[in-house]
């Protein structure tokens, strides 16, 4: 299978998170598109690095996979707090976490 298939797949997941978080309103689903543009990303890095033929792309990816660790836990926690102070799931409403 050649590259430019996994490129066009990383694409379209890139391109179906970014409508995600632009359409969406919950938090969660955001998280989760977030996520999906990430792990897009890490396929083109991937994809790039087998191409090239050095290990640079994916030791990369595994960086953008703990900083998308740490995205998920810092946004989870988050949700958490919201829901528990009662404040609105809605990402347009949601105006009570300001300091």
């Amino acid at each position: 299978m050649s590259a430019n298939w996994y490129l066009v797949l990383s694409a379209l997941l890139f391109s179906v998170g970014a409508g995600g978080v632009l359409v969406r309103r919950s938090p969660l689903v955001i998280l989760l598109c977030l996520e999906l543009m990430l792990n897009s990303s890490n396929l083109a890095l991937i994809t790039f690095s087998r191409n090239i033929g050095n290990a640079d792309g994916q030791i990369f990816a595994l960086v953008v996979m703990v900083v998308a660790a740490a995205e998920v836990v810092v946004g989870l926690g988050l949700i958490v707090a919201m829901y528990r102070r009662r404040l609105a799931l809605d990402v347009d409403e949601s105006r009570g976490l300001r300091g």
